[in-house]
């Protein structure tokens, strides 16, 4: 649940980056969000969430 959240805080992050910097629309975010949520419901998700973890692991691993 830890890393949803971290996750979904680090997108809302970027896409508000994104919104103020380079100009993106709303309608884009919304078409953004609406694209993940329905990719949520779909076969590719457990494969999705299986990468993010595994990037998450490899990224915990690097000392800094």
């Amino acid at each position: 649940m830890v890393l949803s959240v971290s996750g979904l805080l680090l997108l809302g992050v970027i896409v508000f980056l994104f919104f103020r910097k380079d100009g993106l629309k709303i309608s884009h975010a919304v078409v953004c969000g609406l694209f993940g949520f329905y990719l949520a419901g779909t076969a590719v998700a457990p494969s999705i969430q299986a990468s993010g973890e595994s990037l998450a692991r490899l990224l915990d691993g690097i000392p800094f």
